[in-house]
């Protein structure tokens, strides 16, 4: 078998005539906008919104996929989508946080009561 190579060839079953054609699902490109927008916005604490709208879309389309029996595709979107949009998720959570950190601590600085001059008693 010297010079030989052999290539296996997976085995693809005939499809039946009424058969849909695999398209991508619309949703999956909804998603990655989404997220992405997200992701670009979380800084901003705009980035809740379309997240939060990419991460509910991207189940319902994982939801049609599996009912589609695998005729719907676009799973790669849906997961760049998800994690995009998660990014942009804990993006605003850290600017909340930090903005009530600094809160506190501006608030803990400054000082109670009136603030008299030196020479009132």
């Amino acid at each position: 078998m010297g010079g030989m190579s052999f290539v296996s060839v997976a085995f693809q079953g005939q499809r039946h005539p009424h058969d849909p054609e695999p398209v991508r699902a619309t949703k999956a490109r909804a998603v990655f906008a989404l997220g992405l927008i997200g992701a670009l916005t979380g800084l901003f604490v705009g980035g809740v919104v379309p997240s939060t709208i990419a991460l509910a879309l991207a189940r319902q389309a994982r939801r049609e996929a599996y009912t589609s029996g695998g005729y719907l595709t676009g799973a790669d979107w849906l997961r760049r989508g998800e994690r995009l949009a998660q990014v942009g998720l804990v993006l605003t959570a850290l600017v909340v946080v930090a903005a009530v950190v600094i809160g506190v601590l501006r608030h803990a600085d400054a000082s109670f009561g009136h603030d008299y001059a030196p020479n009132f008693d």
